[in-house]
């Protein structure tokens, strides 16, 4: 672990500003300056940063799984002994614990921070700043167990916020805040009715009746082509009032009434052909 030659390094101790970020991929940068880390330290940074109140053991055991505890706990201090040689150490240890320096400012710490202030309903910045929190993976390219469960928890984690940003703007009348934060729910999991349902919504209270339904059926149609399924009966009743008067037309076989001024257009329809008469007139 080694700062980056062609800058000058003061270390951790003397107050430098110190960021661990794991959205998107590792990185430990000092005074924004990128500091090299090997891949099995890398673990062990990223492990702590993620388990602040795990112990010594717990950390062992989900580093080293397939290690004898007594060795799992050997490999730990060894590790911790390289980390702390190097005056950029982000850890803060004692004798049990590990935890990040107090000093070191870690991203996913700032998008569960942003998602417990959208959460409380707090002051309109935290909405404005949780579309861009967490857009990136956890450590991509990373499949150790506990990486994977901190993913999806952060996953999870993030549409939901997305979603309550998207309800809290539609209840308020912020229709076009509303639907850019259902979109970016929309975009990081494209299965997930919950969003879909919100664009249905917005477009409802904005009354775009049209945009409305073809949200519904653009969800319907990738819905059965992917998963073969359809849509919960929760999202299909949003549409009940505005699709009763065709449903009614239909089941009572009423021919929709042409528009005014227009004798070869349905509302909503392309243009009839002319009779044959007409065209050989």
């Amino acid at each position: 672990m080694v700062a980056d030659p062609s800058e000058p390094s003061t270390g951790l101790r003397s107050g430098a500003r110190v960021s661990l970020h794991l959205l998107g991929g590792f990185a430990l940068l000092h005074d924004r300056t990128p500091v090299v880390v090997p891949r099995g330290l890398q673990r062990v940074i990223a492990l702590i940063g993620l388990r602040p109140g795990a112990t010594r053991c717990q950390l062992a055991g989900l580093l080293w799984p397939d290690a004898p505890e007594e060795r799992a706990l050997s490999s730990l201090r060894t590790a911790l002994w390289r980390l702390r040689q190097d005056p950029c150490c982000p850890l803060a240890t004692n004798t049990d614990t590990v935890r990040l320096d107090p000093a070191v400012w870690l991203d996913v710490d700032e998008l569960v921070g942003t998602a417990t202030r959208v959460r409380e309903g707090a002051c309109p910045r935290a909405a404005a700043g949780a579309l861009a929190a967490g857009r990136h993976d956890l450590l991509p390219g990373w499949y150790d167990d506990w990486v994977l469960l901190e993913r999806e928890r952060l996953r999870q984690l993030r549409l939901h916020m997305l979603e309550q940003v998207a309800g809290q703007h539609l209840a308020a009348g912020r229709h076009g805040e509303a639907l850019e934060a259902a979109l970016e729910a929309m975009a990081a999991e494209p299965l997930r009715e919950t969003p879909h349902r919100l664009v249905v919504r917005i477009h409802l209270a904005e009354g775009n009746a049209f945009e409305a339904v073809h949200a519904f059926y653009v969800y319907r149609d990738l819905l059965r082509r992917e998963l073969r399924l359809e849509p919960s009966p929760a999202m299909c009743a949003l549409l009940d009032d505005t699709l009763a008067p065709i449903r009614r037309a239909s089941r009572d076989g009423v021919t929709p009434r042409r528009a005014p001024g227009h004798p070869g257009r349905a509302p909503g329809g392309p243009a009839r052909p002319a009779s044959p008469s007409r065209r050989n007139a």
